[in-house]
């Protein structure tokens, strides 16, 4: 029983570690959408764009807000690639890194999305 104990620790710190490996890093994600200006179409807050056909970010789900990055990266070409001018052009910029810590960035946002019932 001890060593099975010892085992579910030892397990559960690793998977705590490498999910920490793998998400992004808040502060970084900060830093990066600074640097790029995302919030100039977006809004400060990440909940008022500056046209009501940009998305609200701030709140998304990071999984989501990472492959629309990659996605917007690959353009319309590319394999489940999205094609658009402007998005196109700011995630070319963007390192895979920073794609992930903006991405767990704008997911730690408060959002102002609803979903209807």
């Amino acid at each position: 029983m001890k060593k099975f104990f010892s085992f579910a620790v030892l397990a559960t710190a690793f998977a705590v570690s490498l999910n920490a490996v793998a998400g992004g890093n808040v502060e970084a994600g900060k830093a990066a959408a600074t640097k790029y200006n995302c919030f100039s179409c977006h809004g400060q807050d990440y909940n008022t764009p500056i046209d009501p056909t940009y998305p609200k970010l701030a709140g998304q789900h990071a999984d989501y807000l990472e492959f629309a990055l990659l996605a917007y990266r690959r353009g319309g070409d590319g394999a489940n690639g999205r094609n658009n001018a402007i998005m196109g052009a700011q995630a070319k910029m963007l390192s895979p890194r920073e794609i992930k810590d903006v991405a767990a960035y704008l997911h730690s946002l408060p959002g102002t999305l609803v979903l209807r019932k």
